[in-house]
């Protein structure tokens, strides 16, 4: 399985942007996709997740409101949709999925990762 982001930007406090993640590959697989960021000098952490049927998902507290995570099976892409942008969200976000159909809030569970897109708020 391979993941493409894309739609990261320069954006000014309080601005949204829209980023996206589509796979390819072997993705009959996959069973739940997420979203993690990885800010200068600190680690990779979890955003948000889906499940494949979009039926469940979960938000770190911090975006609670603001983020709102999505897929289309038919494109086999996952979105997250972020609005009210703070300077605390730079950092570089990356997709990821996994084959469980049990929502993963930890890095390691996720298997497949894509190449990470640059968010940068600017207040």
């Amino acid at each position: 399985v391979q993941l493409q982001a894309s739609g990261g930007g320069l954006v000014q406090a309080e601005g949204f942007l829209r980023l996206s993640c589509a796979a390819s590959g072997s993705i009959l697989r996959i069973n739940a996709m997420g979203w993690f960021r990885q800010a200068p000098g600190k680690e990779r952490e979890f955003v948000a997740c889906i499940t494949l049927s979009g039926t469940s998902s979960y938000y770190t507290d911090s975006v609670k409101g603001r983020f709102t995570i999505s897929n289309d099976n038919a494109s086999n892409s996952v979105y997250l949709q972020m609005n009210s942008l703070k300077p605390e969200d730079t950092a570089v976000y990356f997709c990821a999925m996994h084959t469980s159909r049990v929502l993963f809030t930890i890095p390691l569970r996720y298997r497949y990762w894509g190449q990470g897109t640059q968010v940068t708020v600017s207040s």
